[in-house]
């Protein structure tokens, strides 16, 4: 009888059944597009960690259209000046002083925006809507604030005030001016076709120009009068009309992207539209430039009734999940597309 071995294994089928398989391995891509494929299983990777940049001050819109509306009214004034005559003559210059700063400060404002968010596309197109139209809007605008200003010289004459070192007299002007505040405002919102814009920049034109007129007086008597006073006077009258008209704008409006990631942080964009196209080309009405993760059309935002949706069209990420198709934005929503950020605000309503 042979001897058996006593190093022999032995399996019962209990031991087999508790035995448990490890899942199977499968190799982790990743595709250009950012997306990690595990098999068949696709998913947004996740959204970059995006480091908080420097608001550029710059990029305040009652900053760049208060200097826009500077250096429209100092050219207008540095072309017309040689024209204009003071006392008792009448030249060229006397005719067309207001009617080019007031047209020149339109031109300044219909770029400046485009400018800041380096789109010249829409500067080109802004400027050629804006000279046309300011040189039509200044003439009226002229028109109306002399009429204001003389019916207000006679009043004042009536109650017996006779001297321009009279403060009933700079208020006067300043009710005046504000007709050609109110037109270059007016020229603003035209040239984005809003009717909020048009009336917001209206509001905020008339109250930077009357504010421009009130100081003119006081400045022409500081400045002992002549061409010095003038080109002061109207460069504050410029300045003041473009920073009254993004104070207004900015403090009136509903709805709005602050961007607080991305070569324009610091920069608010106002929701006015219907449908607001954003995207890496200059023809949308959000241009983002320096990225080549946004798409030429990337995403979508569609006013519908009280909401704002965002239809994605490229990898968009809202308050750090994923967007796929559509999705309605609640105020203070994170919106992030490649490396710029936008936080969602709605005004508050009771």
């Amino acid at each position: 009888m042979s001897e058996q071995p006593n190093d022999v294994l032995r399996v019962s089928l209990e031991d087999l059944e508790t035995v448990q398989a490890a899942p199977p391995v499968v190799a982790s891509t990743e595709t250009a597009a950012g997306v990690k494929s595990y098999g068949s299983i696709h998913e947004p990777a996740e959204p970059e960690a995006l480091t908080k940049e420097d608001e550029n001050f710059f990029l305040k819109a009652w900053v760049y259209l208060g200097i826009a509306g500077l250096v429209g009214a100092v050219a207008g004034w540095a072309i017309a000046e040689p024209g204009f005559v003071d006392g008792a003559g009448y030249r060229w210059g006397n005719i067309w002083l207001i009617p080019i700063i007031l047209t020149l400060m339109c031109v300044g404002f219909g770029a400046a925006e485009s400018i800041v968010e380096r789109s010249l596309r829409k500067a080109a197109i802004r400027i050629g809507i804006a000279l046309p139209l300011g040189v039509v809007m200044s003439f009226i605008s002229d028109r109306i604030a002399n009429m204001i200003y003389a019916i207000g010289l006679g009043f004042s004459a009536i109650a017996g005030v006779q001297t321009h070192h009279n403060p009933v007299i700079w208020i006067v002007r300043a009710i005046a001016w504000a007709a050609l505040g109110a037109a270059g405002g007016v020229i603003y919102g035209i040239i984005d076709r809003s009717g909020k814009k048009i009336g917001y920049g209206a509001l905020g034109g008339a109250i930077g120009a009357a504010i421009g007129g009130l100081i003119f007086d006081p400045i022409s008597f500081a400045t002992k009068g002549g061409a010095p006073s003038r080109v002061v006077g109207f460069a504050l009258l410029g300045l003041a009309t473009g920073v009254a008209m993004g104070l207004v704008e900015s403090a009136l409006k509903d709805r709005w992207l602050y961007v607080t990631s991305g070569p324009l942080a610091g920069k608010q964009f106002i929701l006015y539209k219907p449908q607001t196209v954003i995207g890496s080309t200059q023809s949308c009405d959000i241009y983002l430039f320096k990225d080549p993760e946004i798409l030429p059309r990337h995403a979508v935002l569609m006013q519908k009734g009280s909401h704002i949706h965002l239809a994605a069209e490229g990898t968009v990420y809202v308050s750090g999940q994923p967007v796929r198709g559509t999705r309605v934005l609640e105020s203070g929503a994170i919106v992030q597309l490649g490396r710029y950020k936008f936080r969602y605000q709605e005004r508050a309503r009771e």
